[in-house]
């Protein structure tokens, strides 16, 4: 809905390290409503009388109409173009308040930015346009473009965004205007979007989060798909004696079976009722109270669609786990009922039963599968959830079995523990697929995250850099070198020179027109870092093809990642054409490379040989390995000879990330933990279904001598053996799960986490002794008299 306001207009236009021909402009200004352009590049910032350290900013340099559309929101609240204003020899500027608080700086206060001195004139409360980018490596400073030609840090080559956003007369069709545009400029080189892609990397975010979120609910429905089944098997068995009568009265099995199902379906739709109710109630709630906290404005709406998918999965899951026990009902004799608790029948289910429960869960998983985002990733999930369900329920079985056959139980209080886990009528099948589907989802999320938490706490600082210095002009190369070893300490320096390009055909077909595998989807969709070298780096893997001859100064050619290669689908001989500065350049592979994107690898997904790039307008990154007390002495020594020169601190980088990862660690394991919770839920539901069996228990006990305290620690015996069990096969689950995702999926390092696994184990015990007694408690307290009486 805020397409435009996140635009900044109705199309937004982007150029790297250069900005548009006169004629270019022309075109758009005889073409559109309105134009405004905007120049955006990373820089370093500190406070001008020289206190504080330096601090990494984006930079925005703004023109006299910005914004096309919404406004910016300033604190103290004034206009853009007066906080912006030269006055007494001084630009003005407005800047993020964390910025400021980092730098120690107020509004009123000067900031030096390159060769420029500018005062802060206000804070930015809201940027209409900054939510559109996902990945934003410092916080904004925002200028006039005369403000940044002061600052002398637009040079050639220099990785600098130029964006030019338009507003379309009313009725002009968007599309078809981008494609006249395409059509008058073919080899331009810019990035068009419009409204339909504002945001693309928060839109592919909302996409993830919205499917992780509804595999949860999923996952979470089906364990309450679990309790569906045993609330119906528990509530037909409290009614065995009505069942009974009824057969013996002439009702038949069919009525017995449409009675229960149409008591079934109401209270489903009571249910499925309250939870659509919850779930419209639930977010406006949220927005109504956090609504101002989000970047971008949420108009409070109902949306029928999601309802109904919502209701369809209730009433899908309904009936699937409802069928089973209600056809059991149905066709056991009246004699057999009576005797069903301690005898219980194991007759041949009717073909149309088995066929009607596997089609209600085909249509589960196709209604899965059909409606998710991405389909190949549901695929996956109704997999392995169908795969955890079989291991659980095979852990059960084999439970009972050990239960049954464990040889020399001695003392009574073990051998009736033990008892209870197999006898007829036991929990334990249920416990476990409840339980331990909860905590398969729980221990799978905490071991990805603690190996994602891992991989950048402990492997990535070892291999990465203390710096990436960018902007290095081609005639301070050698300077900036000598400026580096002359501080003491430092371990590795290397520098290579850095473009920016973006793949347009791929073995000459389009690229917006190619089959691309979805992990390398991310190398298309926006400008990729291209270098040239004449000879093999030292951390070039090789694996297909070879590295270009000494003195090459043939056609075109590139050495490719390996992994991206085959995600495109070429290799050594096929062909890859980039756009890099306006210039389609097509180039033969020559070879391929393993590019450990694990670490933080100082390497390109394209090499070029020489002869291609060398004059094209471009600069120099440098990584500089250094140790933690001599950071601060390299950033002031590169800092003071070349101002232009951006620094980025890899460990804040690294530090920020962490921050990021913990929080969705948090987020991760509060939702899998509505999973739990829906386990617990029907953990208690199981344990209060086989109550009236407790109590006949206790009271036949208790008339035996047993006292309370036997009792009660016969049941703590029987739920601590149920949820270590349940918790190992959960954790063996989990732990396999997570390995898949994170050595499959992410093609990343896996490491068991013992101390994660053995607390999620604990809480399991722990829970399952607490809601075990919570269910059971009463039963330990009922009088004996007043049951043999009634019996």
């Amino acid at each position: 809905g805020d397409g435009r306001a996140l635009l900044g207009g109705d199309v937004d236009l982007r150029l790297l390290h250069r900005s548009m021909s006169p004629v270019q402009l022309d075109y758009l200004t005889a073409n559109a409503e309105r134009v405004s352009q905007t120049v955006e590049m990373r820089a370093m910032a500190r406070r001008a009388d020289g206190e504080g350290r330096r601090a990494l900013i984006e930079l925005k340099a703004v023109d006299a109409v910005y914004p096309l559309v919404d406004a910016v929101r300033l604190a103290p609240d004034l206009p853009l173009d007066e906080a912006l204003a030269r006055r007494d020899g001084v630009w003005g500027a407005v800047a993020e308040s964390n910025l400021l608080d980092r730098l120690g700086a107020d509004v009123g206060d000067r900031l030096q930015v390159g060769d420029a001195t500018v005062e802060v004139r206000a804070r930015i409360v809201r940027e209409p346009d900054r939510v559109a980018s996902v990945l934003n490596f410092g916080p904004r400073v925002m200028v006039t473009s005369g403000a940044l030609a002061a600052t002398q840090l637009i040079q050639p080559g220099s990785l600098i965004r130029y964006h030019a956003r338009a507003t379309l007369p009313p009725g002009v069709d968007v599309k078809s205007w981008i494609e006249d545009l395409n059509t008058a400029f073919p080899t331009a080189g810019w990035r068009v979007r419009d409204t339909s892609g504002a945001a693309p990397g928060i839109a592919r975010f909302i996409d993830r989060l919205t499917l992780y979120l509804t595999f949860v609910g999923l996952t979470a429905l089906l364990v309450g798909g679990i309790g569906v089944g045993n609330a119906v098997k528990s509530y037909l068995d409290s009614k065995t004696a009505t069942v009974a009568t009824l057969k013996c009265l002439g009702a038949p099995g069919r009525l017995i079976f449409r009675m229960y199902m149409l008591q079934i379906l109401a209270l489903s739709a009571i249910g499925i009722g309250i939870g659509l109710l919850l779930g419209v109630v639930v977010p406006l709630a949220a927005l109504s109270v956090a609504g101002d906290a989000l970047p971008f404005r949420v108009v409070p709406a109902v949306y029928g669609a999601p309802l109904a998918l919502a209701a369809a999965f209730g009433v899908l899951v309904s009936l699937t786990f409802a069928l089973w026990p209600l056809a059991r009902a149905r066709d056991v004799a009246a004699g057999s009922l009576f005797r069903d608790v301690v005898a219980p029948v194991r007759g041949r289910r009717r073909a149309l039963d088995v066929t009607v429960t596997v089609l209600g869960v085909a249509a589960l998983a196709a209604l899965t599968i059909a409606t998710a985002a991405d389909r190949w990733f549901a695929v996956w999930f109704v997999a392995g959830a169908a795969t955890t369900l079989l291991v659980l329920w095979v852990g059960a079985q084999a439970v009972m079995w050990l239960a049954r056959h464990i040889p020399g139980r001695r003392g009574a209080g073990l051998r009736l523990a033990l008892a209870n886990l197999h006898r007829p009528g036991t929990a334990t099948p249920e416990v476990m697929l409840s339980l331990g589907t909860g905590l398969t989802v729980l221990v799978a999320a905490a071991l990805i995250e603690g190996n994602l938490a891992a991989q950048i706490r402990d492997r990535l600082p070892q291999s990465a850099p203390a710096f990436f210095f960018v902007d290095i002009q081609d005639d301070q190369a050698a300077p900036f070198d000598a400026t580096v070893e002359a501080v003491p300490g430092v371990i590795e320096a290397r520098r290579v020179p850095s473009l920016r390009g973006r793949i347009v055909a791929i073995d000459g077909v389009p690229a917006d027109q190619a089959s691309i595998a979805p992990d390398s989807q991310w190398a298309v969709r926006g400008d990729r870092g291209l270098t040239y070298a004449a000879t093999r780096p030292d951390n070039a893997d090789i694996v297909a093809g070879r590295w270009w001859p000494a003195g090459y100064r043939g056609p075109p050619v590139v050495s490719m990642d390996a992994g991206v290669a085959g995600g495109l689908g070429v290799g050594v001989g096929d062909t890859v054409t980039l756009n890099v500065l306006g210039r389609e350049i097509e180039a033969n592979i020559a070879s391929l490379r393993r590019i450990d994107w694990g670490t933080i690898p100082f390497d390109f997904v394209f090499i070029f040989a020489p002869g291609t790039l060398e004059a094209a307008p471009h600069t120099h990154i440098a990584a500089v390995r250094v140790p933690k007390e001599r950071e601060d002495a390299l950033e002031d020594a590169v800092a003071g000879q070349f101002p232009n020169v951006t620094a980025i601190r890899v460990r804040d980088a690294l530090d920020a990330v962490n921050r990021i990862l913990g929080g969705i660690g948090y987020a991760v394991r509060a939702a899998a933990a509505v999973t739990l919770l829906s386990g617990a839920l029907v953990l208690a539901g199981a344990i209060a279904a086989s109550r009236r069996r407790r109590v006949y228990d206790a009271v036949v006990l208790k008339v035996l001598g047993a006292t309370r305290g036997r009792l009660a620690g016969i049941y703590f015996v029987e739920y601590s053996i149920l949820g270590l069990v349940t918790g190992i096969v959960a954790a063996v689950a989990g732990t396999a799960a997570s390995w898949g995702v994170v050595a499959g999926l992410m093609n990343s390092d896996w490491v068991f986490l013992p101390g994660v696994v053995a607390a999620i184990i604990v809480g399991c015990i722990v829970a399952t002794l607490v809601v075990g007694f919570a269910g059971t408690w009463r039963a330990l307290s009922e009088k004996s008299a007043v049951h043999l009486r009634n019996e």
